[in-house]
Parts: structure tokens; C-alpha cells; sequence
């Protein structure tokens, strides 16, 4: 069993979303475990690779990767091969379908021991899904128990690990930086914040959203902050369709789209509440444990990794789909402080039972240490 690793970790980088986070925390706490060293791989410059770098960890560039275009797939690969052919790395790990199915063929090519950080649920239908079934990883980290029950029956015979991601907790704000944070967004102090923070995808449920809080126009009290931007050109569309919404719902003057920040914890620590129904499974969904570390009860779909996360003493679940059953599920929340404060008092506790950022970065050296020596033969 190694006591000590070089480890480099395979993504993509164009996007922003729960696995950044994730590999941003893991290389912030990295002196939770100094037998850790932990080096990045990305496809594409920006925001992720500007912050890594910023923690002090190594990024490897591979160039700009599309598969719709095979030459910058196979000038990726080359890139990737020559670099595990210069320096040794005791581990690979590639994080998602997309970078394990253009990827794992070179690592097992390498000779280095290979993992796959599966971070959403398998359903055999996407062209990343069937390339990567065509190479077996020595190992599988599953990013919850859900995403891992998609997974056995397609690495059978591999070994399968469930390690729930690190996540930072949210230090606190003063009351006049939490007055200043509302006042920058355009919001009473005395507002109750329902806050939804994620990429602008229409499965992320921000229609349900925002028909249940029409349902509750007529109690005062609210105010909703809609956090994240448009990445893509079709959330582009998307999230200017949400925004015609709210008009036709009559709650346009109740309602922020604060596009994409780099403060969402700053703004998570001057919410009320955290809420996105999801219309289908999060696999596991690092924002619920962001908002329970900041002390926020959690509403969302009873779907997927959420189940894991969220019970009655920290939040709530629902139906998905269903606005009249969010609304139900909403109004107590919002007019009653003293459960808010009840469910915020068990957020804490239960968001580092979880994911404590040293005990989940020790874990996953235990589970790349516990490896067999030996790679799977190509």
C-alpha cells in the first residue's frame, strides 16, 4: 500500500460547475493529507485553471479538445501520452465520461494505474458512456451510493469505492456585510432569500421554482435570488426565457438573476433557504451541502444523491415537477423563522457528518492507497 502518491487528475475545465468545486476544494486542503500530491490535466484554459493555479497546483494544459474535431482529440492524447512518458504519476484519475472516454486508452497505455471518478449517473445512452465501457479502470470512485448503482453493471468486476466530495464550509458574515450583500442585489433586510445556485439547465428546476413562488405571491415576505450564467448558448435562451417568466407569473419585481458569481458562498451566508427542484436526479449535488454548511435549510426533489443529503432535520424534500407541492412545502419555511432557524441549527452538523473537507480528502487517499499495485492489462 503506497504511503505517498503523485496523483494527477484528467478533466475537460471549459465549464464551472459541481466538479470544478470539487477539484478547487480538494487542491485547497491539501494539508489535510501531505502524502497527497496532486497534480491537474485540463483540455481548456480559464476560470478553473486560473483558480488551481492560484491554490499553488500544478496545470498541465492538454490544448483545446473537441470531439466533433478528431485532430484536437488526437493532439490531446499525444499531449497527455507524453506527459505520463516525462513524469511518473503513481495515479490517474479522470473525472467524468467525457475525459475518461477519450482519455483512459492512454493512461492504460502508460502503464499507471487508472481511476474513474464517476460524478453523474450512468444510463448507456450518451457516445461517452459507450467509449468508456470499452476500457476498465482499476478503480471506480462514485461520487454517491446513487450514481454508484448505475455503475456495477457496467465495471462488474472492478472495484467500486463511494467517496462523497469536500466541501468548504461558508464562514459567516457580519450583519452589515450580510445588509450590504442584499443591498448590492437590490433586497430588504428583512426579506426571507430563496436562493437557487446552479448552472442554467432547464432540469435544474428553476420553473418549478418560480410557479410555486407564484403560488405565494400574496405573502410578503420573499425575495428569490437566481444565481448562475448562461455557459452555453442554449442556457443563453434558456435563461432568458426564465426571465420572460417571471413577468407572465406577475413576480418579476421579486425576483434577481445574478448571473455568474464567484461569491456564492458571500452569498449563500446573506440567504434564507437554498431550493432547486430538480426534474430529474442530481447524482450527488455539492450546492445542497454548500448551503447546509452555511446554515441553510434545503428544499429540492426527492430524486437521486439529494436523498443522501437532505432529511427532515435539515430540509425538506418533494415531489419533482410538482409547483403546488414545492409551494406547500415553501410557505411554512418562509413565514416561520423559528423553523428556519430549527432546520439551520442541523444544517451545519449534518453538511460535515458528510463531507468534511479533511476526513473526505483522507478518505480518498485510502481508497487510491488500498489500489492493487499492479494496473489492469490494456
Amino acid at each position: 500500500m503506497l504511503s505517498s502518491m503523485r496523483v494527477l487528475h484528467v478533466y475537460s475545465g471549459n465549464l464551472f460547475g459541481g466538479i470544478e468545486a470539487m477539484l478547487l476544494t480538494l487542491a485547497r486542503q491539501l494539508a489535510a493529507c501531505t502524502e497527497l500530491d496532486v497534480e491537474v490535466a485540463l483540455c481548456f484554459p480559464g476560470r478553473l485553471a486560473r483558480e488551481l493555479d492560484a491554490t499553488g497546483v500544478l496545470v498541465h494544459q492538454l490544448g483545446e479538445t473537441r470531439a466533433s474535431r478528431p485532430h484536437t482529440v488526437h493532439r490531446a492524447r499525444r499531449a497527455l501520452a507524453a506527459l505520463l512518458a516525462r513524469e511518473r504519476f503513481d495515479r490517474v484519475i479522470c473525472h467524468a465520461a467525457w475525459p475518461y472516454a477519450l482519455f483512459a486508452r492512454v493512461v492504460r497505455r502508460a502503464g499507471v494505474p487508472l481511476v474513474f471518478w464517476a460524478h453523474d449517473a450512468f444510463t448507456g445512452k450518451h457516445w461517452t458512456e459507450r467509449w468508456a465501457r470499452r476500457t476498465a479502470p482499476d478503480l471506480v470512485i462514485a461520487n454517491s451510493r446513487y450514481t454508484a448503482a448505475t455503475l456495477v453493471s457496467v465495471y462488474d468486476k472492478v472495484g467500486m469505492q463511494v467517496a462523497y466530495a469536500p466541501v468548504e464550509a461558508t464562514p459567516p458574515l457580519s450583519s452589515g456585510e450580510r445588509d450590504r450583500v442584499r443591498q448590492q442585489l437590490g433586497t430588504p433586510a428583512s426579506a426571507v432569500v430563496v436562493m437557487q445556485a446552479c448552472r442554467m439547465e432547464s432540469w435544474k428546476g428553476h420553473a418549478v421554482l418560480l410557479a410555486a413562488l407564484a403560488a405565494l405571491r400574496r405573502q410578503p415576505d420573499w425575495t428569490c435570488w437566481l444565481i448562475g450564467g448562461a455557459q452555453r448558448p442554449g442556457e443563453a435562451a434558456y435563461a432568458a426565457s426564465l426571465v420572460e417568466l417571471t413577468h407572465r407569473l406577475q413576480i418579476a419585481d421579486r425576483v434577481r438573476f445574478a448571473g455568474e458569481r464567484t461569491d456564492v458562498p458571500r452569498l449563500l451566508a446573506s440567504a434564507d433557504l437554498l431550493c432547486q427542484p430538480n426534474l430529474t436526479p442530481e447524482p450527488f449535488g455539492i450546492a445542497f451541502v454548500e448551503a447546509l454548511g452555511a446554515g441553510l435549510p434545503v428544499v429540492t426533489s426527492e430524486l437521486g444523491g439529494a436523498m443522501e443529503i437532505i432529511d427532515e432535520s435539515c430540509g425538506r424534500l418533494v415531489p419533482p415537477g410538482d409547483p403546488a407541492a414545492l409551494a406547500a412545502a415553501l410557505e411554512p419555511l418562509i413565514a416561520d423563522a423559528t423553523l428556519r432557524g430549527r432546520l439551520a441549527a442541523a444544517a451545519s452538523e449534518r453538511a460535515r457528518s458528510l463531507c468534511d473537507p479533511t476526513r473526505q480528502v483522507r478518505r480518498l487517499h485510502e481508497c487510491l492507497a488500498a489500489m492493487a499495485a499492479a494496473p489492469i492489462e490494456a
